[in-house]
């Protein structure tokens, strides 16, 4: 039984291994024979051909009257324009045109039309370079070459050997004709390593030589980024963001490649990937607000992605896959593409790798400059929405990162006076909140003064935002200032991502005269709108923030509001509004009884201004008086009225009208004080009220009806101990102050 069977399981294998061997005789003769049809078919190709026909021609070949030169090479370029070369072909036709094998005319012409479908090859960019030392080409086709290597530098598959040679690219500065174009290269390029001594010595001699040209500016603003003990050159604080763009020759017919693909594809003159159809598109030069996709700047078969392990954030799926790949992940190609995944700036704000921030400043740069600045056209709809949606998506990242980007700040400041109020205005107003610390000396020029103008012919909603905005971003100063002061003394870094630093005494003077201006626009907002209780309650939003300044952000600095806030303030006809005066006066005493108590013990502390002390005690004495005391246009006051004048208004006992009883802001309150007390009572006397137990029950009255800010005060500044008279005079002043 035994024998029988294993006979039968020798038969069954003997049996599957001879259907093997047939199936594998049958799949191995069917790709032969696709094998054969496709070199039959390769060889039947016409482009095929044509890019042998370039690889094998001789140097030397006649090009004038070549029917066949010309017939490729209609072939091929037709093709180009089109559809895009592969790889393979622009390593044929760049090798083909660089090495000068039928003269520089052809040259010229293939270098017009070398418009990559998928990437370009680093090897053949690498050999390319390497044909600039012969000394054959002419300077002409040297700058269309590097001028075609900067627009397709996003496409090249890889960067590492191009990195490696650096010093051999960096040689060909001194070229006059090419330093701007060098200079373009090597920023692209440039990591830590790349940055020695006597390539700093060198830009600066050609700076030296050629003047402060932008694009040596550029250049040494990244060295020094990189390594600032070596470029002690003082570079301006704000420069020009970015290079010229060098991409006109091939910018239409990338553009309609990339949109024939389906945006598999970038290069720096979309500035995105996966470009869409726009049926309702804008009249603009392409759709620079589409967020590229993630897409890595090396291919998974290319060599250096063999010989070291990388991870590209496309793959990113989940949080601790990042933390798992955290130290071989790869820069997307497009850094554009960040602003679209939370993983992604998660990434960035951990390596906090400053060329990162330098290419995604000038992707940023681009887009909102020719979307918004150099563009003309109505935009309908759909690039209303658009727009909409890629401002919002900026602001999110800046708020992830927890500041803004310099590109950012310098479009805003262009902006700003071409901007009508209108469009786009929370996402303008947000972004303007989030720029840094802006230098005392130039903050009225590029802040002050476009605002001022939009301000003061706009809605009684622009100005409530206005101050809203400033509001913000006076909160984010002083947050910087409390952090950066913790860890760096007095000096206070503007930007993690930019050499400029500010003294603590620069940052008060900026401070204070942000400070300064929302005081005179909240003055003459207040007349023009006529005391609205909307406008009045975001400046005392401001304001709120103003009186905490030493207490709660460690900034040694004080400034009372102007006179022009302070009234309409006290004289409001709703109780919040007084409500929220009395707690900044109760904020400021707190504030500066510190400061001063700080300034005896340590005797290190800011010293405060005496006019400054005026102000808060002529304000406090003023409260005090015309809430408590009933003293209000009484000589010596601040408001004085002439009595005779006074008479004619027949207001009985006048200097009442703007206590707490009869105060048109809490008048509601002590009549339904005034019903709960007496309720049999048809005839009204607020009199009853003053009297001492009946006052005392009156305030803890007001208390219970939310009026923190107004009990703080109460109990901080106003000496309640002394019984309340009859005649309403009491005898309670104010306390040391």
């Amino acid at each position: 039984m035994a024998k029988a069977s294993n006979l039968t399981r020798t038969d069954l294998d003997s049996s599957f291994e001879s259907q093997l061997s047939v199936s594998s005789r049958t799949s191995n003769r069917s790709l032969r024979v696709a094998e054969k049809e496709r070199r039959k078919n390769q060889t039947g190709d016409p482009f095929v051909l044509a890019l042998k026909y370039f690889s094998e021609v001789e140097a030397g070949t006649p090009c004038f009257g070549n029917d066949v030169l010309e017939r490729n090479l209609v072939l091929v370029e037709r093709v180009g324009l089109s559809r895009g070369l592969p790889p393979e072909a622009i390593s044929v036709m760049l090798d083909y045109a660089m090495s000068l094998r039928m003269g520089g005319v052809t040259c010229v012409r293939v270098l017009k039309f070398l418009i990559p479908a998928t990437v370009v090859p680093q090897e053949a960019v690498v050999r390319a370079v390497s044909w600039l030392c012969v000394g054959k080409i002419a300077i002409s086709t040297q700058v269309l070459f590097l001028r075609w290597v900067l627009t397709v530098f996003d496409m090249i598959d890889s960067k590492d050997h191009l990195r490696a040679i650096y010093g051999f690219i960096f040689s060909f500065v001194t070229e006059e004709n090419l330093s701007p174009y060098i200079c373009h290269l090597l920023y692209l390029l440039t990591r830590r390593e790349s940055v020695r001594p006597f390539r700093v010595r060198k830009l600066l001699d050609l700076q030296t030589k050629m003047g402060r040209q932008p694009f040596l500016l550029h250049l040494l603003s990244l060295y020094k980024v990189f390594s600032p003990e070596l470029v002690t050159l003082a570079l301006p604080s704000r420069m020009r963001s970015g290079f010229k763009n060098h991409n006109s020759t091939w910018k239409v017919a990338l553009s309609a490649v990339q949109k024939r693909n389906n945006g598999q594809v970038s290069s720096d003159i979309s500035l995105t990937l996966g470009l869409k159809d726009k049926t309702n598109s804008r009249k603009r030069k392409f759709h620079h607000l589409e967020l590229p996709s993630l897409s890595s700047s090396f291919q998974s078969n290319s060599s250096s992605s063999r010989s070291r392990k990388v991870f590209s954030l496309e793959q990113l799926r989940s949080f601790p896959q990042l933390l798992d790949n955290l130290h071989c992940i790869e820069l997307p190609s497009q850094m554009g593409s960040l602003l679209g995944s939370s993983l992604a700036l998660c990434y960035l704000d951990y390596v906090q790798d400053d060329s990162a921030f330098l290419r995604l400043n000038f992707w940023l740069g681009h887009a909102l400059h020719e979307e918004f600045l150099f563009c003309s056209g109505d935009g309908g709809s759909g690039s209303s929405s658009e727009a909409l949606h890629f401002l919002n998506r900026l602001l999110s990242t800046q708020h992830f990162l927890q500041e803004g980007f310099s590109s950012t700040e310098g479009f805003l400041y262009k902006f700003l006076n071409v901007w009508d109020g209108s469009l786009l205005r929370p996402q303008i107003l947000g972004l303007l909140s989030d720029i840094p610390v802006v230098p005392s000396s130039c903050i009225s020029q590029l802040l002050f003064e476009p605002l001022m103008q939009l301000f003061f012919t706009s809605t009684l909603f622009f100005k409530c935002s206005v101050i809203d905005c400033l509001n913000n971003m006076l909160l984010k100063w002083l947050t910087w200032h409390s952090v950066y002061s913790l860890e760096d003394g007095l000096d206070i870094s503007l930007n993690s991502h930019t050499p400029m630093n500010m003294t603590l005494s620069g940052f008060m003077d900026s401070v204070m005269e942000l400070v300064r201006f929302v005081g005179r626009l909240a003055t003459v907002g207040l007349q023009l709108e006529g005391c609205h209780s909307l406008l009045l309650n975001f400046i005392l939003d401001f304001y709120e923030t103003v009186c905490d300044m030493f207490l709660k952000y460690g900034l040694p600095l004080v400034v009372m509001p102007p006179a022009g806030v302070f009234y309409p303030a006290l004289f409001a006809t709703d109780p919040v509004s007084v409500d929220r005066l009395s707690y900044i006066m109760y904020r400021y005493k707190k504030n500066l009884t510190s400061a001063k108590c700080q300034q005896q013990e340590t005797k290190q502390a800011f010293h405060i201004s005496r006019q400054t002390c005026q102000e808060f005690n002529h304000y406090l004495l003023f409260m005090v008086s015309c809430l408590w005391n009933s003293k209000m246009f009484l000589p010596g006051m601040a408001i004085e009225v002439d009595q005779e004048l006074l008479a004619l208004s027949k207001v009985p006992a006048p200097w009442t009208s703007f206590d707490l009883i009869h105060h048109p802001a809490f008048l509601g309150c002590a009549l339904d004080f005034h019903h709960k007390c007496w309720p049999e009572r048809k005839d009204i006397d607020f009199n009853s009220i003053k009297a001492a137990k009946q006052w005392n029950w009156y305030m803890e009255f007001l208390f219970s009806q939310g009026f923190q800010g107004l009990q703080q005060f109460v109990q901080s500044s106003i000496n309640r101990s002394s019984a309340a008279g009859i005649s309403g005079q009491r005898g309670s002043q104010p306390t040391s102050r």
